[in-house]
Formats: structure tokens, C-alpha cells, sequence
């Protein structure tokens, strides 16, 4: 069964086939079909913007599609950057420019004030509108600096609190052990397992 991955993003995509590994299951990007372009995230939650991302993907390709949603939650903010955490900087904000905004928003915030999650949503659409959702959660801390050279996104800030050390910290492998897109994915795996059956 092939599944289109809602996103132009080769680092998502990378992860996902690392992480998504069930017998018979091939991910394509959606990049790889003329016309298609990302639909906008106007979401209010993870949930409704990774179920926007596959149901075009769906409606485009006639493929099932898989898409996910990763909202960063600072409790010192609010909850924010949550849904608009790829968009914090601004609509065409890098991965540096996002780091950067976060950590100026949190100047002078003392450790013990910069808990933070990582939330990921990750779903599966089926033509005929069939879907299964994901859910996975990764508890942790804003760090003062950038630290380490692995992942993507705001990896280099965000020490995990059960290995005191940021996700970029760690090997791609280490990584997919602990991430908030690998507990989405494991969950959404056991579910698409089971439909199989």
C-alpha cells in the first residue's frame, strides 16, 4: 500500500519513513505530483490542520495520505508558538529565524520557568474519507542556546527532560526512541496494523 506524506518537507518525510515501518507500506512525497501545493494551515488545532494537509492529499493523488502537525508549547508563553510554531517568525520564517524569536521572547526567564512539550498529530485519510489519528507528546525545557547539530526545527533548544540533553543532541536513531513524532507515528502504526487485519 502506498501512502502520499502531506508535506513538502524532505526532514518530515526523512523521519517518517525511519519511523513508519510496517510490511507492504511505501510513503511518497507529495511533491512528486504535478500541480499539488501545500493547503493552508488556518487550523485552530494540530489536529485540524494535519486532517486539512491529507484529506487535499487525498482528494489530489486518490491515494491514502498520511500528514502531521507538530505545535511547540511554551508554559512561559502561554502555550505558544502551539499551532503557529513552523510560522512564529513570520509566514517564510527558517528554522534559525523561529530559534531565534523563541529565545527572545524568553530573555530573562529563569530555568525553572521554561518547561515546554512538543505535540504531535498524525493522521491518516483514506479515499472514501475513513481516517485514523495519532497522538504524541514529548515533555521538556527551553535551553538559554542552541545546543547541538541533529534534527531540525527547534531541536537545538529543546532539551528532552528524561535525558537532560536538547534533540539535537542525539542520533537520528536516538532520536526516533523518544520524539513527540515518534509516539504520534507508533500510535497511528498500531491503529493502521490493526486495520490491515
Amino acid at each position: 500500500m502506498t501512502f502520499v506524506v502531506a508535506s513538502f518537507n524532505p526532514d518530515k518525510l526523512r523521519e517518517l519513513r525511519e519511523l513508519l515501518e510496517l510490511p507492504g507500506v511505501s510513503l511518497v512525497s507529495l511533491s512528486e505530483f504535478p500541480g499539488a501545493s501545500a493547503p493552508d494551515e488556518a487550523g485552530a488545532t494540530l489536529r485540524e490542520n494535519a486532517l486539512t494537509k491529507a484529506r487535499a492529499a487525498v482528494t489530489l493523488t486518490g491515494l491514502p495520505a498520511i500528514a502531521d502537525d507538530t505545535g511547540l508549547e511554551v508554559d512561559a508563553l502561554g502555550g505558544e508558538p502551539g499551532v503557529r510554531s513552523a510560522r512564529f517568525a513570520g509566514p517564510a520564517a527558517t528554522y534559525a529565524d523561529n530559534v531565534r524569536r523563541l529565545l527572545e521572547a524568553l530573555a530573562g526567564v529563569e530555568p525553572a520557568r521554561r518547561g515546554a512539550r512538543f505535540r504531535t498529530v498524525c493522521v491518516a485519510c483514506f479515499p472514501g474519507r475513513s481516517e485514523l489519528v495519532g497522538e504524541g507528546v514529548l515533555e521538556g525545557r527551553i535551553t538559554e542556546r542552541s545546543r547541538g547539530s541533529g534534527g531540525f526545527g527547534y531541536d537545538p533548544v529543546f532539551e528532552v527532560s528524561e535525558l537532560g540533553c536538547t534533540l539535537a543532541e542525539l542520533s537520528p536513531r536516538e532520536k526516533n526512541e523518544f520524539s513527540h513524532r515518534a509516539r504520534a507515528v507508533r500510535d497511528l502504526a498500531r491503529q493502521l496494523a490493526v486495520l490491515r487485519h
